[in-house]
């Protein structure tokens, strides 16, 4: 059997990630750590390496310093068989601007399109946490002739109005209608809790792509959005197709976290993520080997526990040192130190974040540098916390890079 040409990759990594503030004061969102060891980026670049797309773009654009130099120093595939996975800032090619949308953001560089030539170019978001075998969703796209095919998920209706909801038609693969975040999202026939919304991960067909974001680059009135413009476009023209992420069949997974996606857009999201990480039985499973997760971690030693530091459904990072403390249903991530004393709980620790003797933190996310001086407390005194720090809806404490907490 012949076998089928893979799709040239573009993955949008431009996001500001307003909403994870202060985690994107001076990063970019998919460059924000997470799990302890990976960037959020990892996530879909281990997908799509594990299913033998090779070729990656990665158009970048809010502050990408750390996301640049992630990429470039982790994810080198070999020339030698001409395979790259390269960051691409913006160069404001049609003229003196950035990116007005995630549509002009490709518009933008059709050169790295021309170059390679492909039939079909894959388009996939950078800042969801899942597993996902893409080449099973490029299967049923090209034997479906679609000009798009839309990667869905079913979710609560009542969470619907974040993302695109879809409409089917009768034959149960074909977009009817597509609302970009509804105020009423419609619900899935015969599951009234229950809507079908866009993942953010797509597959064009090539000549369809480059024809819709010609038309949609001359609309004046457009804003340019892969949601909100290209696929209600497409979805007018019949040629949008939908692949159900419930379909999709990871090697390795397990019925607990068959199916697992989250969209970690907010500091609520992101901790939630992360506690489901750190039960007995993970909802998310960070050490499923045959479809590993990649990254670069430090060369650091292994992590240390001394007198009587000890940790709890946790997942404790390399150079860490536990030194007395004690860790409870935490995520903690390499080169962190935690003193005599010291009592962490639900929280998020990210690298070299130095936790005091006798100091406490409680449902708290640390970003990277911050120093917690001994005796201090965080997650205790919420009011006093809301004076020093961000507090999310949900009551989690976010505390930003290199901050110097005292007691």
């Amino acid at each position: 059997m012949a076998k089928l040409k893979l799709p040239l990759g573009i993955v949008l990594a431009g996001g500001e990630g307003k909403r994870l503030m202060p985690l994107t004061a001076d990063r970019a969102k998919p460059a924000v750590p997470f799990g302890g060891s990976y960037r959020l980026i990892d996530f879909v670049l281990s997908n799509l390496v594990n299913a033998s797309m090779l070729k990656i773009a990665v158009l970048t654009q809010y502050k990408s310093h750390s996301l640049d130099r992630h990429i470039t120093t982790t994810w080198r595939m070999s020339a030698l068989l001409g395979n790259y996975i390269t960051p691409v800032p913006a160069q404001q090619r049609l003229g003196p601007r950035w990116y007005t949308g995630s549509a002009d953001a490709i518009l933008q560089n059709f050169n790295l399109i021309h170059d390679e030539n492909p039939e079909h170019v894959l388009v996939f978001g950078a800042d969801h946490v899942y597993r996902m075998d893409p080449g099973q969703m490029f299967v049923q796209h090209v034997e479906t002739g679609a000009g798009i095919t839309v990667a869905a998920i079913r979710i609560p209706r009542s969470e619907a109005h974040e993302f695109g909801v879809i409409e089917l038609a009768e034959d149960g693969i074909t977009i009817k209608a597509f609302h970009e975040k509804p105020s009423d999202p419609p619900a899935m026939p015969g599951h009234p809790d229950l809507s079908l919304v866009s993942m953010g991960n797509y597959i064009f067909k090539r000549s369809v792509m480059e024809e819709a974001l010609i038309i949609d680059s001359e609309d004046i009135e457009s804003r340019h959005d892969l949601g909100g413009n290209i696929i209600p476009f497409l979805t007018k023209n019949g040629e949008a197709k939908v692949y159900d992420f419930a379909n999709n069949v990871v090697p390795g997974e397990t019925d607990r976290d068959k199916g697992y996606w989250r969209d970690v857009g907010s500091i609520d999201s992101y901790y939630d993520a992360h506690m489901d990480l750190v039960s007995v039985h993970p909802i998310f499973n960070l050490y499923n080997r045959e479809w590993p997760l990649l990254t670069n971690p430090p060369s650091l030693p292994p992590a240390k526990f001394s007198e009587n530091g000890g940790a709890n459904d946790s997942i404790v990072g390399a150079g860490s040192i536990i030194s007395g403390g004690v860790l409870n249903g935490s995520v903690v991530s390499y080169d962190v130190s935690v003193g005599r004393g010291a009592l962490v709980e639900g929280s998020v620790l990210m690298p070299s974040v130095r936790i005091g003797d006798r100091s406490i933190v409680r449902n708290a996310i640390l970003d990277k540098n911050v120093v917690v001086e001994p005796g201090a407390q965080i997650g205790v005194d919420l009011e006093r916390d809301r004076a020093r720090f961000t507090i999310s809806p949900g009551g989690i404490i976010v505390v930003g890079k290199g901050v110097r907490v005292t007691a």
